[in-house]
């Protein structure tokens, strides 16, 4: 548990912005389809996740609910972080097994899966395990961008 950063202007665009100055019923209704949108990005995950919910408080997101596995928890929060607009994820989120937590890297510009790799398992071909490990979020080893937040998993040498 705890608070993580993301760059606020990075990330999928999946939020409907207000225009000029809205009324709080406009604003409320603008803030429930974000945060059903938020929900749906997580649902396309396929995890098995039980009560899980978000609330939504300007550019932070509260993740609850219980994840089977740190893993499935990391990708949740990842998920919630990597939206445009949402600067900190606050993860008040449990696991039914724990296993120790993987390290978060925020991708840099000039960054590849292999260069990641590299840097934390000194072998450039051992990128797959950092796809793998943010695997649906990223849909392809080639696409990431600046500001995104990669899971990077501990693996045994």
């Amino acid at each position: 548990m705890g608070v993580f950063s993301f760059l606020k202007n990075a990330g999928a665009k999946l939020f409907k912005r207000k225009e000029g100055k809205a009324d709080p019923a406009t604003i409320e209704a603008i803030r429930e389809e974000n945060k059903k949108a938020m929900m749906g990005a997580v649902d396309e995950l396929c995890l098995e996740l039980n009560d899980f919910y978000i609330e939504l408080e300007d550019d932070s997101v509260i993740a609850f609910g219980e994840a089977n596995s740190q893993a499935d928890k990391e990708l949740v929060i990842l998920t919630l972080g990597n939206t445009e607009g949402i600067a900190q994820v606050d993860d008040r989120m449990t696991v039914a097994q724990p296993e120790p937590e993987a390290k978060f890297y925020e991708v840099k510009k000039g960054d590849s899966l292999s260069k990641i790799a590299k840097a934390f398992y000194g072998d450039a071909m051992k990128y797959p395990v950092i796809f793998e490990a943010n695997t649906p979020m990223l849909k392809d080893p080639n696409l990431i961008y600046p500001g995104q937040m990669l899971r990077i998993p501990a693996i045994d040498a």
